[in-house]
């Protein structure tokens, strides 16, 4: 049995909770599940306000935030691409994916893709507090994974040591899974 049982909940920081509790709500159909407030954080004991949200996620996946009103103005890691850093959240079908991408544009949120990932596609977009979302629906077929679990090593090992990308799965993006998995 692994250690570690499934997430309990993912946190980020947030500009305006009350802000981002909407949004989720609008955007996303995710219900504000629980809020807590405390003068001071519970595991150093630092005096530091916040206001501490949690979104359902659905299925016991919990989506938290932070405003943290005293401390300077959040950011990024400017040393890190913004499209690396995300949150996925899994849809139930490509028709889902397609509303949701409708809705968010019709919304005013600029939505990239869907993009073809072979096991899923996905779109891409931005919370009001700058964290890049993706909504994938899966696509697997038959075969994928079990391909994809016979090259996982020797992919990394050869990453480890050219830094440049193996072709072990080139098919995932370059389109032949469209052949190679009937």
């Amino acid at each position: 049995m692994s250690l570690v049982q499934k997430i309990h909940h993912v946190a980020y920081r947030c500009i305006d909770a009350l802000e981002t509790a909407r949004w989720y709500e609008k955007h996303l159909d995710m219900k504000l599940v629980l809020s807590i407030a405390e003068d001071a954080v519970p595991s150093t004991g630092a005096p530091d306000p916040y206001m501490h949200i949690f979104m359902d996620a659905g299925m016991g996946n919990v989506l938290a935030f932070f405003e943290l009103p005293t401390c300077s103005p959040m950011g990024r890691d400017e040393n890190t691409p913004n499209w690396t850093q995300h949150l996925a959240l899994e849809v139930d079908s490509m028709e889902t994916l397609m509303a949701a991408k409708a809705r968010l544009e019709a919304a005013g949120i600029e939505v990239i893709g869907p993009t073809d990932h072979a096991l899923f596609k996905s779109i891409y977009f931005f919370d009001p507090n700058g964290h890049r979302l993706e909504l994938a629906a899966n696509t697997l077929r038959p075969g994928m994974l079990e391909a994809l679990d016979t090259v996982k090593w020797d992919m990394l090992e050869e990453w480890a040591k050219t830094k440049k990308a193996p072709k072990h799965a080139a098919w995932m993006h370059d389109g032949s899974y469209v052949e190679m998995f009937k």
